[in-house]
């Protein structure tokens, strides 16, 4: 009985699958990175403009309550990229022969990587949008573009990828991830 029960307890468990999962990581990463672009041009068209009246002496100041867009250009950017990341961590579950952290960290390093991308992109895809035209008299109401103000808007994505991939492996609780199809 004892031996059985050792032989239970002891039972060595499938390891992770490193070298089968390799092509399908680099897959995942490149093609969530890709991912940015969409992100950006999405960020560009909704994240609202800044507009500020011209001063004497080439100074500008905002018009009141204009500041507050700077918080909704960066919640815009955050929650799509967490809408995002959810999609992207529940589509990589849905890849069922190739669960396991070789994947999981290949779509979150993507995931950082086309959020970085993104913001990058982003912002110049706004400024596009809103290009400043010639020297604007004084009093005039000049539109700024969106801009990202904190690089930290990159980890939103990675974590929608975390957390989803980490809800439905604990959903599944089985120790090979359901891998195995048969």
């Amino acid at each position: 009985m004892e031996a059985k029960l050792l032989a239970a307890v002891w039972q060595r468990k499938p390891g992770v699958v490193v070298k089968a999962d390799l092509l399908s990581g680099v897959a995942v990463l490149s093609f969530v990175a890709v991912f940015g672009m969409g992100l950006a041009w999405v960020w560009s068209r909704l994240a609202p403009p800044m507009q500020y009246v011209v001063l004497s002496g080439g100074q500008s100041a905002e018009l009141p309550d204009e500041g507050w867009h700077r918080f909704d250009d960066l919640a815009i950017f955050c929650l799509i990229s967490i809408g995002l990341g959810v999609l992207v961590g529940s589509g990589v579950w849905l890849m069922r022969e190739h669960r396991g952290p070789v994947v999981l960290l290949a779509a979150v390093i993507g995931c950082g990587l086309g959020s970085w991308l993104a913001m990058r992109s982003g912002v110049s895809f706004a400024q596009g949008l809103y290009p400043l035209g010639a020297a604007p008299h004084v009093g005039s109401v000049v539109t700024k573009a969106p801009t990202l103000d904190s690089i930290w808007v990159i980890v939103a994505q990675p974590l929608g990828v975390a957390l989803a991939y980490g809800v439905l492996a604990a959903y599944n609780g089985r120790h090979d991830l359901g891998r195995r199809l048969g």
